[in-house]
Parts: C-alpha cells; sequence; structure tokens
C-alpha cells in the first residue's frame, strides 16, 4: 500500500458502503485500492456508503475514491464528503468527457489532489488530449465496458486499436504516465486477466483496473518487468557506465540513449514496486 501511484500497477474497486473491505496497511494486495461511490453502490445505498467512508477512512492509509460522474445528483454529496477526508490520496471521476468536468471537480478538492479521469465514452476519447492537459488530471484510466455498450464494439483487437492508442498517446504527450486499462470481467480466469494485462502493457498502459482481489497478483506480474529484463537492464547500465557516453553493444544490440533510458525506466520500476 506504500507503493506511489505513479507506479501502481493494480487499481482494485472496492464498494464504500463496505467498510469490512477496506484497506489496511497489514494487508498486501493491490497497489492501489479505490472505494467506489458510483457503480459498486446501489442508488438507494449512496447515502450510506458516504456516511462509511467518513467512519472508517483509516487516517494512516490512503485511498482513493470514485465519485459519481459530473452529471450525477450525487456529485457535490460525494465531492463534500471525500474532500474531508483524513486520508485521500485521489479521486477517480468516471464519464470524464470534457476538461471541465475534472477541474469543475478538482475545485471542490484539497488544492492539489490528483484526479484520475475515466474515460467511458466516444467524446472522452475524442477529447483525450485536452483531459489529459488539465492541470489536476493526474492519469487517464479507460472505462471499457461503458465504452463497449455505447459503441457496439465486439471483441475484435481491430475494434479497439484507435481509442486505446489514442488514450496512450493523449497521456505521454500531456506528460502523464501511461494510462490505466479498464478492468477484466473474468472474476474465475486468472489467466485470461494476466492474458489482458500483458497484452495492455504491450500497448502502452501501465496499470489495469482490477473488480476482485483475485485479479491483482496476475495484473501485478504482467506490469512488472520479467527477470530477463532485468538482468538486460543491469548489463545495459554496467557498460554504459564504462562507455563514457558513447553507444555500447549489449547482447548483439546496439544501445544508443532511448535504450539506455528505457533500461534505467525498468530498473526504477522495479526499485518502486520491490517488495
Amino acid at each position: 500500500m506504500a507503493l506511489g501511484p505513479q507506479y501502481a500497477r493494480s487499481w482494485l474497486f472496492t464498494p464504500a458502503d463496505r467498510p469490512d473491505r477496506y484497506p489496511r496497511r497489514d494487508l498486501p494486495g493491490a497497489d492501489a485500492v479505490i472505494l467506489d461511490l458510483e457503480d459498486a453502490v446501489a442508488p438507494g445505498r449512496k447515502a450510506l456508503a458516504r456516511d462509511q467512508l467518513t467512519r472508517h477512512v483509516a487516517a494512516d492509509t490512503p485511498v482513493w475514491v470514485r465519485i459519481n460522474d459530473r452529471t450525477s445528483d450525487h456529485w457535490r454529496a460525494d465531492l463534500g464528503v471525500v474532500a474531508g477526508l483524513p486520508a485521500l490520496a485521489g479521486v477517480m471521476l468516471p464519464k470524464t468527457e470534457l476538461a471541465e468536468h475534472v477541474a469543475a471537480t478538482a475545485a471542490r478538492l484539497p488544492a492539489g489532489t490528483p484526479v484520475v479521469a475515466l474515460v467511458e465514452s466516444s467524446l472522452g476519447i475524442e477529447n483525450a488530449f485536452a483531459i489529459a492537459c488539465e492541470a489536476a488530471t493526474f492519469a487517464l484510466a479507460f472505462g471499457v465496458a461503458d465504452f463497449r455498450r455505447e459503441t457496439g464494439m465486439g471483441d475484435a483487437p481491430e475494434a479497439w486499436a484507435y481509442p486505446r492508442t489514442r488514450l496512450v498517446i493523449a497521456s505521454r504527450a500531456a506528460g502523464l504516465r501511461g494510462p490505466i486499462d479498464g478492468p477484466a470481467m473474468q472474476l474465475d480466469d486468472v489467466a485470461a486477466v494476466r492474458s489482458e494485462a500483458q497484452a495492455g502493457r504491450a500497448g502502452g498502459f501501465t496499470g489495469k483496473l482490477c473488480i476482485h482481489p483475485a485479479q491483482t497478483a496476475a495484473v501485478n506480474a504482467a506490469y512488472s518487468p520479467a527477470p530477463e529484463q532485468i538482468a538486460w537492464a543491469r548489463r545495459v547500465l554496467e557498460q554504459a557506465a564504462r562507455s563514457e557516453g558513447a553507444a555500447v553493444r549489449v547482447d548483439g544490440e546496439m544501445i544508443d540513449r532511448p535504450r539506455l533510458e528505457h533500461a534505467r525506466d525498468l530498473l526504477e520500476l522495479v526499485a518502486a514496486t520491490d517488495g
């Protein structure tokens, strides 16, 4: 739970009306826990969920909270509670379609509170760069279920290439970490979760939303460098240290500045997520 959000791989949704499932520092699992006031809470339990947040969020365990969207009747009430939490890591804003949605949300939170903008519609995809450039935006995330419902897209990878790539490019162009992928819907098929996560990482995503604790280990593994990558990165840095800035040859590959920086990025992630 001490992992910095810039490195978080698994982002686990937990119903905000279930304080028995709230995170504790002595429990391993997801890199980030999102207490959910939106889809995981029935309409008639929204007020109860907000009350549970005020009563049970531990002061020593920062949490993320997914509030209801900007057009919802619950948006203001959610923010009124969330803004006063003793350990708020950040807010996830669903159905983000405009940069103004992020700005209006941030204006009701303590200064500097990071916002993960959950993009779930065609309009949100088309406005991804503007959303990413909003000062309060910490990262973009992909709401695949709502996006699928709106667009009618099937499972063909080519159908998803444009929206997924747009989120990746928009994030990086705005100077953000890579986006957070949507959750796998398979609750009992760890292999399917791992496969989705590996594909997401290969596509430029840097983490994945999870809807069940059983998914987090597979996601963390998929978004972590493999042992052979770590060994390669260490060999690269060892050779580079002796080259006085010149390109070097490692394992038959020419290592120039971009590849050297890639090796450093891998080892930085390893250092951040180790243990």
